[in-house]
């Protein structure tokens, strides 16, 4: 099932994308289109080609020929959007020997940013971050949840258009996940970047989201979609209400049967 389009011309739109590793096709006629300043997240059973997906809209991987991939509403080659988004994978990927500030600009001096300006902007970020008095610390003396702010940081210095966000709290623990929620959607409601958020958490999917795509199993397409119409700002008490319930038991069935259909697929048939 796919959303109606909207009247505005989408940010990120893509249209029967295919993507082949030798004789394995990681997805298959992919659709879907992301408007300016939302916030969409991506979810699907283990295998389903998320992350081929983001390395495509990276620049990354070139997809098969045939399908439309449009950024900004002009049509393109996927390694045109190489340095046009920012991507933060599930690693936060800091750098031992550079401090807090000069990890966040990491990407901007690469782009040729004067390192002084860049050093500016990233200590007066540091507070809406949740950074202040770290800026001198390295990786090695910082927590999970603050290793995370701190690449979430260097991806919002590194201003482009759409943010790609590769499972950026799947690591950490559950509180500090839920912790990491709300202030991710604080810092997104002050900036209104617009984001691709791929996640396994079914809850997060929903907390974050205005729209939830699910990808079906390999070859991987987007199976189902569905609008967040919940309030925001999001508080913490919400994912309790009959509302979230519902729509987290309609999003875990559309995965779970598309998880059935992979474990049938690799395993054969199921006993009855």
């Amino acid at each position: 099932m796919t959303l109606p389009p909207s009247a505005a011309t989408p940010l990120l739109e893509l249209q029967g994308i295919s993507k082949t590793f030798g004789s394995v096709q990681a997805v298959r006629d992919l659709s879907l289109s992301v408007e300016e300043g939302e916030f969409v997240t991506v979810v699907g059973p283990s295998g389903c080609g998320k992350s081929t997906l983001f390395n495509m809209v990276a620049g990354l991987d070139e997809p098969d020929p045939g399908g439309i991939l449009r950024f900004k509403g002009r049509g393109c080659h996927a390694h045109e959007l190489l340095g046009r988004v920012s991507f933060m994978p599930q690693r936060d990927l800091l750098l031992p020997w550079r401090n807090v500030v000069d990890n966040a600009i990491l990407a901007n001096e690469i782009e040729g940013a004067n390192r002084a300006e860049a050093r500016a902007k990233a200590l007066r970020m540091l507070p809406e971050f949740g950074l202040t008095g770290f800026e001198k610390q390295y990786p090695h003396q910082l927590s999970g949840g603050m290793r995370q702010r701190v690449a979430l940081m260097r991806t919002f210095l590194f201003e482009r258009d759409l943010m790609l966000l590769d499972e950026p709290f799947g690591a950490l623990d559950a509180l500090t996940r839920t912790l990491m929620q709300r202030w991710l959607l604080d810092v997104w409601q002050r900036h209104r970047r617009t984001i691709l958020f791929i996640t396994h958490d079914v809850d997060e999917a929903i907390f974050l989201g205005d729209r939830v795509l699910v990808m079906s199993a390999r070859p991987g397409h987007v199976k189902h979609a569905r609008r967040v119409d919940l309030p925001r700002p999001r508080a913490a008490e919400l994912v309790t209400s009959p509302e979230f319930t519902a729509l987290k038991r309609e999003i875990l069935e559309a995965i779970e049967e598309e998880s059935m259909k992979s474990f049938v697929a690799s395993n054969g048939a199921v006993a009855a």
